[in-house]
């Protein structure tokens, strides 16, 4: 999503091709996108990276989230039957390719019962075009109604060393389940890697209009970096590479997708899967305090 939606940064960005074929070669195994995104843009970007590599990655894309009216926030939602038909037409050409291994729900719509939208997006399966099916932000009870249908495979929702609310129900019900459950944002878009010390984004930047983003929030929560940095000094490590290996450690289906834009941050957080951390580094990130400010 960073290379194409949402977050403005200075730095001058690497090669997104360049930076998508990079995590294929170090063994990333799935990239995740949507149509949203962009809108559009992020899923061509995607697919003139992996033509010639298809086999090598699974790709994640979603349905069920529009652009607002001025072309930005906030989004709208559509998960009717059928828009989810035309939605996977045109994002499997988008992508240039003929199957989507993970199709995601982006948000359950208010205006179409689940079980409308899943029996729709169940059918994908049926006809090849979808091989599992995913859900993002949902409660327990709605990943139930939609399981009930049709098999999920992988719930999508935040979690990080500052957002760990899934770990009360959803998590375990992925486990119970036998689904993954694939954490976004899994380094605080950005501020758990102890790069942001004040609050200054782009209008355009998805971050400037965030609570957690605010000039007090962001003063509020460097105490949640000063830990993690003391964590990450003590193992030798970066601290974007503990929060990701934190959220590694809450399970073994559980997969984070941190999202970059530069190569050496892209090394940086695949390297996390290599770093373990022991009873007392655990103990230490869950006693965090509680970020300050709501997460939207």
């Amino acid at each position: 999503m960073p290379m194409s939606f949402g977050y403005v940064d200075a730095e001058a960005d690497d090669d997104p091709v360049d930076v998508i074929h990079r995590a294929i070669d170090l063994g990333a195994p799935m990239l995740d996108t949507a149509d949203v995104y962009g809108p559009f843009s992020n899923e061509e970007l995607v697919g003139a990276a992996i033509h010639d590599r298809r086999d090598r990655v699974e790709v994640a894309t979603k349905v069920g989230l529009l652009v607002g009216p001025n072309g930005g926030y906030p989004l709208e939602r559509d998960a009717s039957p059928h828009h989810v038909r035309s939605a996977i037409d045109a994002s499997l050409g988008r992508l240039g390719t003929d199957v989507v291994d993970l199709y995601y729900l982006h948000r359950i719509d208010p205006n179409v019962p689940v079980e409308e939208t899943w029996g729709a997006m169940a059918e994908l399966v049926g006809a090849g075009k979808v091989r599992a099916l995913g859900l993002s932000e949902v409660t327990v009870a709605e990943a139930e109604r939609a399981h009930a249908i049709h098999p999920v495979a992988a719930i999508q929702s935040e979690m990080s060393l500052w957002t760990r609310d899934p770990l009360a129900d959803i998590v375990p019900w992925c486990a119970e389940h036998g689904a993954r459950f694939v954490p976004f944002s899994p380094l605080g878009r950005g501020f758990l890697t102890g790069a942001i010390s004040a609050a200054s984004f782009d209008e355009s930047d998805f971050r400037s209009n965030n609570p957690r983003f605010t000039a007090e929030a962001v003063d509020a929560n460097q105490a949640i970096v000063a830990r993690v940095r003391e964590v990450a000094e003590r193992v030798g490590a970066t601290s974007a590479q503990v929060a990701l290996a934190w959220t590694l450690a809450q399970g073994e289906h559980v997969l984070p997708i941190p999202g970059t834009k530069r190569r050496r941050y892209l090394e940086e957080n695949l390297a996390a899967g290599d770093l373990v951390l022991s009873p007392e580094d655990l103990a230490d990130l869950d006693a965090l305090p509680v970020a300050e400010g709501a997460r939207y």
